[in-house]
Order: C-alpha cells, then structure tokens, then sequence
C-alpha cells in the first residue's frame, strides 16, 4: 500500500513539474503584459479552495522561484559561478552550491513583496499580522519576479566589458522604473488614494525594501 502511494506521489510530482514547461511561459507573459491585472487575479485566487487555486497559471512564490532558477542558469553559462559560492567571507561560506544560493537569492528578493505587502496593510490600519499580509505579499511576488529577471540580468551584464555593461546599468534602471512605477498603481488602486499619496507610500516602501536588500546582501560580502 505504500509503495502504491509512493507511485501515485511520484505520478502527481511528474505532471507538477512538466506542466511548469506550459505554465511558466503563459504566467511571465501575462505578468509582463498585464502585471496589475495579474495582481488583481492573485488575490481572487486566494478565496478560492486551494484545489482550485492558480489552475492556469503558477502559484505567485512558486513564480519567483523559477525564475530566481532561470536567471541563475543564464548567468553560469555567460559569466560563470558567483562569487557568494566561490567566496568564504560572512555569511557566503553558508553558500556551498548553487541551491543553496538559489535560496539565498529567493530571500533577498523575497524582502520586495514583503516590505510592500507590510506597507499597505499598515496604510489602511489593519493589525499587521498573516491573514491581511498574505494576498498583498502574493499578488506581489508576481511583478517581483520580472524584477527579479531583470535585475539578475543587469548584474550578468555589468560583469561583462565594453558596451555589455552600460546596457546592464541601463536595465537595472529601466528596472527599478517599471517597478516603482507598478507600486504607484497598486497602492493607489488599494487605497482608493491619488497617484501621490500612493508615491509616497510606494517610495517609502521602495527604499525600506532596498535598504534592507543592502544591508542584508553586505552580511555575505
């Protein structure tokens, strides 16, 4: 009987990870496309059974996994292995392969939807705790993401010479743009607020998250 379990596990794990081979492409283009409706759509998903949840699309944290993977697998074949691995110093020598830096990776933009999910519940007053906190930090790991993508590929970039670098700052710009620019929309869309009070919450947000994105990622230098 329980092998018979093990074969029906090993059956569902199988369909799971090759229906990522259909999934992946139709979540990131509609999160590229229409990211503030595939905020929306992430927090309707949660009120649903978790049976029926995110049946044509990936789970948002699943989403910014894969592609944390993805990036990854770019960068080892254009510009080798990173340093946190190779490195002893701080916190990286915690860092021995490269799923363990895959989750290190996820953490660090994992402080993104985080800070910004914290900083809506907080601007309407609600008691910060894991039920209120939930669907924001979800519906943002969608557009964090690309981010995510973007800025990886931006750091592969920069590592190159000559005219790879400068358009790899140009990305990590063109990034934090597009990023910022969706938080303005979601925190004015979620507070029924103008444009610039949602600017000010989104701004404060930004930096909170990219100040502790620093402080964090400077542990393992």
């Amino acid at each position: 009987m329980d092998f018979l379990k093990l074969i029906q596990s090993l059956d569902e794990l199988l369909y799971e990870i090759m229906s990522w081979l259909i999934f992946y492409p139709v979540t990131l283009w509609r999160t590229l496309t229409k990211p503030l409706t595939m905020m929306t759509y992430s927090e309707s998903e949660l009120g649903d059974p978790a049976a029926r949840q995110y049946t044509d699309t990936l789970s948002p944290p699943l989403f910014l996994l894969l592609t944390i993977a993805l990036t990854h697998a770019a960068e080892l074949s254009l510009v080798g292995q990173d340093e946190l691995v190779t490195g002893k110093t701080g916190l990286s020598a915690f860092v021995s392969d490269d799923s363990s830096l895959i989750l290190v990776r996820v953490a660090f933009f994992s402080i993104f939807p985080l800070i910004m999910a914290a900083r809506l519940v907080r601007a309407r007053h609600v008691k910060l705790d894991r039920g209120p906190l939930k669907a924001p930090f979800y519906s943002q790991c969608y557009v964090t993401a690309p981010f995510a993508m973007m800025v990886s590929g931006a750091s592969i970039l920069m590592r190159m010479d000559g005219v790879w670098a400068v358009a790899g700052f140009a990305l990590l710009v063109f990034a934090l743009l597009w990023f910022g620019t969706l938080q303005i929309f979601w925190f004015a869309h979620h507070l029924g607020s103008g444009y610039w009070r949602a600017a000010g919450h989104a701004s404060r947000a930004m930096v909170e998250a990219l100040l502790l994105f620093t402080i964090v990622s400077q542990l393992f230098r």
